[in-house]
């Protein structure tokens, strides 16, 4: 199930607006999109269980480092790919990036070229600091999914804020969600501090921005 999300529409310019300049076209991309329930508690579940039966690596520092550093991020991930019975779960998060993309940010994307990183978070201190998804020798990612997958009764903090002005918006999250937005927003994984939070994160590769 998806829910649109209404845009405002620009005044329209009138004749006697002082302007130098005429608009082309429009900028229509939002900040964010969401999916509720696109996966199932069952299969919420699923997902955890195989991704706990991989978690063998402490999460780097950035997206281009393979530095760990507990002070910008402490977490446990594990990739996993289609072939670890989850090819469903990829058919599923493409039809729905699909969909998300056309009606609210039209990017030019290919497909997942990097498989789900796995995510556990732990308390006290289980987080991932201010930071942007895409960077200089990567695939061009140019979204960014984030899918909760245990229940919010499982745990305290831990909530993800989109920072695109001097107010961070945070998104709710319930178990099975999904969240788009663009790889370029600055985000943040706040503190967990009761409990453990799973997520599963990918990205939406494409030509790059022009």
């Amino acid at each position: 199930m998806t829910t649109k999300r209404k845009t405002a529409k620009p005044p329209e310019p009138t004749p006697s607006t002082p302007n130098s300049a005429w608009m082309f076209e429009l900028d229509t991309v939002e900040t964010w999109a969401y999916w509720d329930n696109l996966f199932s508690k069952v299969e919420c579940e699923k997902i955890i269980e195989i991704g706990n039966s991989r978690l063998s690596e402490t999460a780097r520092a950035g997206v281009t480092t393979s530095v760990v550093n507990k002070e910008l991020r402490d977490s446990k991930v594990a990739w996993l790919y289609s072939v670890d019975d989850l090819a469903w779960a990829f058919l599923r998060v493409a039809s729905a990036v699909a969909d998300l993309n056309k009606r609210f940010f039209n990017f030019d994307v290919y497909g997942m070229t990097e498989g789900f990183q796995f995510t556990k978070y732990e308390a006290p201190s289980g987080y991932y600091g201010l930071h942007v998804d895409r960077g200089i020798g990567l695939a061009p990612r140019k979204l960014s999914v984030t899918i909760q997958l245990n229940d919010s009764a499982d745990f305290e903090g831990g909530s993800l804020s989109l920072h695109e002005g001097s107010v961070p918006i945070v998104p709710e999250m319930q178990q099975g969600k999904m969240v788009l937005f663009p790889s370029y927003t600055l985000h943040e994984v706040k503190p967990v501090t009761k409990g453990t939070r799973y997520s599963l994160v990918c990205w939406i590769t494409g030509k790059q921005f022009k």
